[in-house]
């Protein structure tokens, strides 16, 4: 059976990461959380006090940053590894997605991380979700989709995620992240967040991850189909 690539892109919180998880797992392809690699590079830069306005402080910061993924046994994840050291959960915490947008709407960040993601994906069978998957990193993905959900709908999943992990954080605080996030990703000049021409639009607003998953994996066994019948 022939491998493709699967490229989910759109806004935070509208279940990109789940879906694109259990479509991997589904397929038996490797599923990439690009926007992981972001928050690890994020990381860095924060714990090195690196200054986003000196150019070549970012380069070299960037020459010293290697991001990985290793699968955990124990519980299944695949997580990330900032130059070999586990920093999965500490990624997920508010005070990098505040800051996130800030850096990865740099551009030597987004070629820097953009060329490991072209990589990764060579060989086809991945399944990748970001902001810019299907229209910078891949844009001959046999498979793109686009998500999109509701504003508030977004914040409350966010607010239930960061909950689990013992992290309050008021409403209306996600909600103004969120929005400004949104802003930055969409207006950037490197690579901005905006759907691609043949992408597949998925509110998610008022579906179940089954239900998005189950729309994803259609268009994954149409475009298998195709691909087997062209030869």
């Amino acid at each position: 059976m022939k491998k493709i690539v699967v490229a989910l892109d759109g806004y935070s919180s509208c279940g990109k990461s789940t879906t694109a998880k259990q479509v991997a797992q589904e397929l038996g392809y490797a599923y990439i959380d690009t926007g992981a690699m972001y928050r690890a590079v994020t990381l860095y830069f924060l714990e090195h006090f690196i200054d986003l306005t000196n150019p070549k402080k970012v380069q070299e910061a960037l020459n010293n940053i290697e991001v990985s993924f290793q699968r955990n046994s124990k519980n299944g994840r695949n997580e990330v590894f900032l130059n070999g050291l586990n920093v999965e959960d500490e990624i997920r915490k508010m005070y990098i997605s505040e800051k996130v947008s800030e850096v990865s709407v740099l551009a030597p960040v987004r070629h820097a991380m953009v060329s490991e993601q072209k990589k990764m994906g060579k060989r086809r069978g991945v399944v990748m979700d970001g902001r810019d998957i299907g229209t910078a990193v891949f844009p001959d993905a046999e498979v793109k989709v686009f998500m999109t959900a509701e504003v508030d709908i977004r914040a409350r999943r966010r607010q239930e995620e960061l909950l689990e992990k013992g992290q309050l954080v008021p409403f209306d605080e996600i909600v103004e992240n969120l929005q400004k996030r949104d802003h930055i990703d969409s207006t950037r000049e490197e690579s901005p967040l905006r759907r691609a021409e043949d992408a597949h639009l998925l509110d998610t607003s008022h579906m179940t991850i089954d239900e998005q998953v189950d729309f994803v994996l259609d268009l994954v066994h149409s475009a298998l189909l195709q691909k087997e019948l062209a030869g």
